[in-house]
This record gives structure tokens, sequence and C-alpha cells, in this order.
């Protein structure tokens, strides 16, 4: 079965309509990525600014939480004595 040159033709039109239409998408696509992108480094930029505080309040934590224990014993003991 061989092909018109007419058919061939409306078969190149054909893809070429469909490859615009999906470059179109793929354009909205990036456009959106890139939103996105500048999105995250902002909310990186922010974040930066927390980290070394972070090591700080973590160590407070593990010290409140060593002193917990002797804390709620001493806390059982004097209601233990009303």
């Amino acid at each position: 079965m061989t092909l018109t040159i007419l058919e061939i033709v409306a078969l190149v039109v054909v893809l070429a309509i469909y490859l615009s239409i999906v470059s179109k998408h793929l354009r909205s696509i990036a456009a959106t990525l890139a939103k996105v992108t500048f999105g995250v480094r902002a909310v990186e930029q922010q974040l930066n600014v927390i980290g070394p505080g972070v090591g700080k309040v973590n160590q407070i934590l593990e010290e409140t939480a060593r002193a917990l224990p002797g804390i709620a014993e001493k806390a059982e003991r004097l209601a233990a004595k009303r």
C-alpha cells in the first residue's frame, strides 16, 4: 500500500499541528516550573537564617529532656507528702 503525496502532506500537517500543541503545553509547564523554582529558592533563603539556631534549640531541648525525670520524681515526692 503506497501513500499518495496528498496523504503524506496531510500526515505531516497533522503531526505539525499536534507538535505545536505539545510544544505549547511544554512551554506552559516550563513557566510553572520556573515559578516553583523561584519559590523554593525563596524558602531556602529564609530557612538559611534558621539553620544555625536549630542546633542551639536541639541542645536546649536535650538538656530539658534529661532534666525531666528528676523533676517528675521530685514532683511525685512532694505530692506524696500532701
